[in-house]
């Protein structure tokens, strides 16, 4: 997408915009999706790509929403992240180009990985 940082700034909330844009960080378990359980999709709330389906998520206790799996490699695109002294992958999404989190080696099986997303970069929509 080629929106402009001022377009971003009109179309997003401020906490929004700090998160996607910025790459920020809700603080844990402050998120409006950590203890959500309704059916359905997470997309990106940047730009509405689907990125996480319900049925992926799982109560990880680290404070923000988490999945062990993506809804398509196409949607999704992984940086390595140096900052904050620490070597992480960041999520990002792969349309729009917002930041939604990190992935861990932690996750359960059958992937073994968690998403750890925050809640601010995602809108859900519920199965019909």
């Amino acid at each position: 997408m080629d929106e402009s940082d001022q377009e971003w700034k009109i179309k997003l909330s401020p906490e929004q915009y700090r998160i996607l844009r910025q790459c920020g960080t809700e603080p844990p378990f402050s998120g409006k999706y950590v203890h959500h359980k309704e059916d359905g999709t997470y997309v990106c709330a940047g730009c509405g790509t689907e990125l996480f389906a319900s049925d992926t998520k799982f109560e990880s206790r680290s404070g923000w929403p988490s999945f062990w799996d993506k809804i398509s490699k196409e949607n999704i695109e992984m940086v390595e992240d140096r900052s904050h002294g620490m070597v992480r992958t960041e999520v990002k999404c792969a349309k729009c180009g917002g930041h939604l989190g990190h992935v861990f080696k932690d996750g359960p099986r059958p992937t073994g990985l968690r998403y750890c997303i925050n809640s601010a970069a995602l809108d859900f929509v519920k199965k019909d």
